[in-house]
């Protein structure tokens, strides 16, 4: 599994997990966000490749929490989710052409590899039967898509790409019902495990962006 898994944070609220946790955090991401005219075709094509193969099936994250909840809470805003991710999954699977094929960084490559197995840890993540884990799992994907997607646009932008807005719920919304979740203690742990391992996954996948960047920078 790519990345280190974040250290317990069940003391935290999930506005505390994102802010301190989330993509936008990772030095990659802020590299990315200062100046994007840094990154080459070929560090573009890595970003919408493997975005694509973590979260470009289906069904997903968001799908899968959705048979495993059955809170009243979280109907409106797995229904509302489910729909917006349907169409992030469309845009990852154009830019993911436009940018076209990804080449190895050397001969030895375990990239795919990796971030299949990434894959597959998000699928026992989303498909737990611990109350709270799969939801967990999916307010953390939200609320993390959101810095993701401001990357995404970039990336549509410079293949081509027409990326409408997003249609996800936003953040206040997603991390107010996770609290709304957290009523009793066992499922606000669940909840923030789920939280936690997300954005782990997301972590770890910015982390071999980066050093397939720096591989080709060295060659």
């Amino acid at each position: 599994m790519l990345g280190k898994n974040i250290e317990s944070t069940v003391q935290r609220n999930s506005a505390d997990q994102v802010e301190v946790y989330g993509s936008d955090t990772t030095p990659y991401v802020r590299t990315i966000v200062e100046d994007f005219s840094i990154l080459s075709g070929a560090d573009i094509a890595d970003i919408a490749h493997f975005l694509c193969m973590l979260h470009g099936r289906h069904p997903g994250v968001i799908d899968r929490a959705a048979t495993k909840t059955v809170d009243d809470a979280a109907r409106e805003w797995l229904i509302q989710a489910i729909d917006g991710f349907t169409a992030e999954r469309s845009l990852l699977t154009r830019l993911t052409v436009a940018a076209g094929p990804i080449s190895g960084v050397s001969t030895d490559d375990q990239s795919n590899a990796a971030v299949f197995g990434q894959r597959k840890a998000l699928d026992m993540l989303s498909e737990s039967d611990r109350n709270g884990c799969a939801i967990g799992a999916a307010i953390a994907l939200v609320s993390d898509w959101h810095a993701i997607r401001t990357i995404l646009e970039r990336v549509a932008l410079r293949v081509g790409v027409e990326a409408r807005s997003s249609t996800l719920p936003d953040v206040a919304t997603t991390l107010a019902l996770k609290d709304q979740l957290s009523a009793l203690p066992a499922v606000e742990r669940a909840l923030n495990f789920g939280v936690e391992q997300l954005l782990a996954q997301h972590r770890g996948l910015w982390q071999l962006l980066e050093a397939r960047r720096n591989t080709r920078l060295s060659h």
